[in-house]
């Protein structure tokens, strides 16, 4: 058996961790062995939409993101900017709100692991943070280009 932080692998070969919180939860059966089924397709939406709720609900950030859309839909309306503007706008904002959604997903995994402060959680926290600081400069960028030039 090895140890690796509070993570322990009970079989290196099958590539199995267990953690003291997760040793009830039952292994889901393989991908193959499930039958295709509207419903359960229909009930990941479900989950997915709960997820964001609670992505609105708790994370401030987020908040902020889903504001700032909001009014650069609005600019967008209000200017009149055409499909490919539309395109390049909605993609940067998908791509900042995709990153802060991870992100959120990345930390709450961090803290789930290791609730306590450990200067390696804080690394990882630290880097996922810059992928959101990265997509909200691009999208920034994409911003300017489109709305400058209708303003000026």
């Amino acid at each position: 058996m090895r140890y690796f932080g509070m993570l322990r692998m009970t079989n290196w070969n099958s590539g199995l961790f267990r953690h003291p919180q997760l040793e009830n939860i039952s292994l889901q059966r393989n991908m193959k062995d499930r039958k295709f089924s509207i419903a359960k397709r229909l009930r990941s939406f479900k989950f997915a939409l709960e997820g964001l709720k609670t992505v609105l609900r708790e994370e401030h950030n987020a908040r902020i993101h889903f504001g700032i859309a909001f009014f650069v839909i609005v600019f967008g309306l209000i200017l009149h900017i055409n499909v490919q503007e539309w395109l390049f706008l909605v993609i940067a904002i998908g791509f900042v709100i995709a990153s802060e959604i991870i992100n959120s997903a990345i930390e709450h995994i961090a803290d789930f692991i290791h609730p306590d402060k450990n200067d390696k959680i804080k690394i990882i926290k630290d880097i996922s943070a810059s992928a959101v600081l990265i997509a909200s400069i691009i999208a920034l960028v994409v911003g300017l280009l489109i709305f400058l030039p209708k303003i000026i």
